[in-house]
């Protein structure tokens, strides 16, 4: 991962956790606890932070201003919908440990789908027997390797992710999501996917 992504990352976990606390406030060390980067890179995101005008930075403590509030709320949001929806096939803590990666990559569409997804019973088919050339919506990633899992959210396989089949090759399957992407068929195995159906 670039820095760029780490120190973006950072930030947006700063911004959640404070989101998290009834008052919009917490003291520094509360947020160190939370996020588990060097000491530097927390100093470098506050920084950037107060520049954007999302947060007030004092001594020991940090508080959220009115613009970060909005902002603090949107990531707030999408991580609690994805939590809320994982715990249908995973147990409470690791729902909400793909929640924190989860909030980091996905779009407003996405978070959409997942709500979506929410109210419906089904549970998907493995991406390997999804029909080529249909459009699927991701049900579900089910790695318990959260390396595996991150790098797989990270290329845009997500759960509420359009995804189509349109190839393969050897033991790979060939997808498109933003982008195209050959996936072994083992990690292929992994991806639940439901047909998607425009509203």
């Amino acid at each position: 991962m670039e820095e760029s992504d780490t120190l973006r990352i950072v930030k947006e976990d700063i911004l959640r956790i404070l989101a998290e606390k009834t008052s919009g406030k917490g003291s520094l060390e509360s947020v160190k606890s939370g996020v588990k980067v060097s000491n530097s890179f927390i100093s470098q995101a506050s920084r950037e932070l107060e520049e954007e005008g999302l947060i007030r930075a004092g001594e020991d403590s940090i508080g959220l201003t009115q613009k970060g509030q909005a902002s603090a709320q949107s990531i707030l949001e999408k991580h609690l919908a994805f939590e809320r929806y994982l715990r249908r096939t995973r147990g409470e803590g690791e729902a909400h440990e793909a929640a924190h990666i989860l909030e980091h990559y996905v779009s407003q569409e996405v978070t959409d789908n997942i709500k979506r997804l929410s109210t419906l019973k089904k549970e998907g088919i493995p991406l390997t027997e999804f029909e080529f050339n249909r459009e699927g919506i991701i049900s579900n990633i089910s790695f318990s390797d959260p390396t595996l899992f991150e790098r797989i959210v990270s290329m845009g396989i997500v759960p509420g992710e359009r995804i189509k089949i349109t190839g393969k090759i050897g033991h790979a399957v060939i997808v498109d999501v933003a982008k195209r992407f050959a996936l072994d068929e083992d990690i292929a195995q992994g991806i639940k996917v439901l047909e998607y159906e425009r509203t």
